[in-house]
């Protein structure tokens, strides 16, 4: 089987930092056709913006919490591509919550930014996938990966809403993946720890002594680049995961051995 993803349509949310610029511009160097989307417009511009003309590259920007600038996308990438191969849903937001606030909206926010989001555009790029592949008798029409994060199972009670939600897109990847089966799409996710995510590079900023901390509880005693994880996320767009679906691999280092709950997660 091939690790290959040359000629191949992605779309790659989150691709204006951290995890996702680093997914895109993996994909983008391995050959694919990247559509790259995130909300941020000034940072896909900076990114992205001197590869605008590039006729394996294009970059979309738009808030992925409504339907439209879902359809908007999915449609963008069609008029540029005529097809869409791979889903990378890398797009996430990680914030605290109180968890004995009543007023505390952060779970319901992050249910709709790391889940809901992630949901409706894997049912809007699946329906694509099935309806060009209607002439393709055999093979697989396509591959959706999920980002998620150790946090869906260790926890840290002022990490309840992004616990919540990682676990609930891990859930949503295992069941997406029964439902798509039929339809030769696999969904997989990885779930991530100590990988310098941008929300990650931001903590560590503002608290110098997370770094060894992490180091610390990481057995293999480092934090991982974002362009580590893309390998991984490479893995389960190419053929060599071809027999693999709702699957959820762990790249953290070793650090969910270890159960290290009062270690900052990220």
């Amino acid at each position: 089987m091939s690790f290959s993803i040359n000629g191949k349509t992605a779309i790659v949310t989150g691709a204006a930092n951290g995890i996702g610029l680093a997914i895109a511009r993996q994909f983008a160097d391995r050959g694919a056709n990247v559509m790259c989307a995130d909300m941020d417009e000034k940072k896909l511009t900076n990114e992205w913006g001197d590869h605008a003309e590039d006729s394996a590259l294009r970059y979309f920007a738009g808030d992925l919490r409504q339907r439209l600038t879902i359809a908007n996308l999915v449609s963008a990438t069609i008029d540029a591509f005529e097809r869409v191969d791979i889903l990378v849903n890398a797009s996430r937001q990680v914030m605290p919550t109180d968890a004995l606030n009543i007023e505390d909206k952060s779970v319901a926010v992050l249910l709709e930014q790391n889940l809901m989001t992630s949901l409706h555009l894997t049912q809007q790029v699946a329906k694509r996938m099935i309806k060009q592949g209607a002439d393709q008798p055999e093979g697989q029409l396509g591959s959706i990966i999920n980002l998620s994060s150790i946090a869906a199972r260790n926890t840290r009670p002022e990490l309840m809403g992004y616990s919540i939600a990682s676990a609930a897109l891990e859930q949503m990847t295992r069941s997406m993946a029964l439902a798509l089966a039929p339809e030769r799409i696999r969904v997989n996710a990885v779930a991530f720890g100590s990988v310098m995510s941008a929300s990650l590079k931001s903590s560590v900023v503002e608290n110098s002594d997370w770094r060894e901390d992490i180091r610390d509880h990481t057995p293999l005693g480092r934090i991982a680049g974002p362009a580590e994880l893309a390998e991984a996320v490479q893995f389960l767009a190419a053929e060599s995961s071809g027999f693999m679906t709702g699957e959820v691999i762990t790249v953290d280092g070793g650090r969910s051995l270890l159960d290290a709950v009062a270690a900052p997660a990220h």
